[in-house]
């Protein structure tokens, strides 16, 4: 296949919103400019296993203007932009294969798609592509020099494959960068995911009691966020440092056994399975609302809430309601999916700026480092980071003071005191 879209005839609305986004992305435009110059990526056939949303278009020019040859799939079956696959495809000339609402046999069926093409560098979003790269075609696996990672859950899953020794291949984990969690993460996440459920429910969050699972920078964002529109915010966690931090930001930390009871909008951002399972779906009062922001659809146990409902029907779109004990009701916001990105368009283009140039400056770094790396994750290096930050700042007119000589000096000897 050449592609595998929705629809061709969608690429003028998905050019006007991949341009309004690239207005809001000056960090990766100047990286892109500096690539069509440079070509660091000549000839390199890239597979990128992302959500195909405008600002991913924007990093999917870029890594073309700087000579790669672009393939792309979902990363997430409900998060596709139709739009922007049918502009990737008549603008660009890429292969894509994404629809938004592909069944599961579709979903792995792109990424084979993609796989087809021999991929030398993968850039993935959940470990999905590099998962299935290593299980089912192995003897591809030799043809690739590198790879990065643009999420938690992903890099969580190719820590665990290089301790197992299974990790084939060099992997930068682009979500451990500052630039991208500290601010895609926390900034991002936190403003999306509430922006979905507003846009899926139409409630007020004034006054509801919200309750985030999980305070990684993630949870932090969608607490914050919470607490500025006037929610009462309940935090549960495993860890216990996280856990006090979110005690000394003012949450209700408590265990989602008692929360269970009394939240009004439940948001799941861990990264693990079965957060949210039958026990607590037998405590929730009538009207609870639950909505997903970790990475894959598993952290609500939707399959025991369903064996739990006498019925269940859509009530809005992107909602479900799941009817308990005959007249209690649980609604369930984009199939427990990611909720920024199945009911609304996920993170701002500002934020993914960010991002975004790390996954840029990342390919870049592998392609001229990659054959002396070994077989595990990386962290994005720090002059890498430093350099985006100082683009993004640059882009928003903000100077910073420098060291003075006297001061370099200083922090760098050990003999001058007090």
């Amino acid at each position: 296949m050449a592609h595998d879209i929705a629809d061709i005839a969608l690429a003028d609305l998905g050019r006007q919103r991949i341009d309004w986004a690239e207005t809001h992305m000056p960090v990766l435009a100047s990286i892109r400019e500096r690539f069509a110059k440079e070509r660091p990526l000549e000839g390199i056939r890239v597979a990128a296993c992302l959500h195909v949303t405008t600002e991913t278009a924007s990093l999917l020019r870029t890594l073309k203007a700087g000579g790669a040859i672009v393939h792309v799939c979902a990363s997430n079956p409900l998060s596709t932009q139709d739009d922007v696959t049918a502009a990737l495809v008549r603008d660009e000339g890429m292969q894509v294969f994404a629809i938004k609402g592909e069944d599961s046999e579709t979903y792995f069926r792109h990424i084979d798609a993609v796989l087809d093409e021999h991929p030398q560098l993968t850039m993935d979003d959940g470990c999905d592509l590099v998962s299935r790269l290593h299980q089912q075609r192995p003897e591809q696996v030799p043809e690739v020099l590198a790879g990065t990672e643009e999420t938690t859950t992903g890099v969580i899953r190719l820590k665990a494959m290089q301790a197992d020794g299974a990790l084939q291949f060099p992997i930068v984990a682009v979500n451990d960068a500052d630039t991208k969690h500290m601010f895609d993460n926390r900034y991002g996440t936190g403003q999306s995911t509430l922006d979905g459920i507003i846009r899926a429910t139409n409630v007020l969050l004034a006054g509801k009691k919200i309750v985030v699972a999980g305070y990684g920078y993630c949870g932090k964002g969608v607490a914050s966020r919470a607490t500025g529109m006037g929610a009462q915010v309940y935090v549960t966690e495993i860890d216990p440092l996280r856990a006090l931090e979110a005690v000394m930001d003012g949450h209700h930390v408590t265990s989602m056994e008692e929360a269970a009871p009394v939240g009004d909008i439940f948001i799941t951002v861990t990264g693990n399975r079965d957060v949210l399972r039958r026990e607590h779906f037998a405590a929730m009062k009538d009207g609870a609302i639950l909505a997903n922001s970790g990475h894959f659809d598993i952290e609500i146990d939707l399959k025991t809430l369903g064996d739990m409902a006498g019925a269940r029907r859509e009530v809005r779109p992107s909602v479900e309601e799941f009817l308990l004990d005959g007249d209690r009701r649980v609604l369930v916001i984009a199939e427990g999916r990611l909720v920024n990105l199945g009911a609304a368009e996920g993170h701002p283009a500002a934020v993914m700026d960010m991002s975004f140039a790390n996954q840029a400056l990342a390919a870049e770094w592998v392609v001229k480092n990659g054959a002396g790396l070994e077989k595990r994750v990386y962290d994005v290096p720090a002059d890498i980071d430093a350099e985006i930050a100082r683009l993004k700042l640059e882009s928003m007119g903000v100077a910073i003071d420098r060291l003075t000589p006297a001061q370099e000096e200083y922090l760098s000897s050990w003999t001058v005191g007090t």
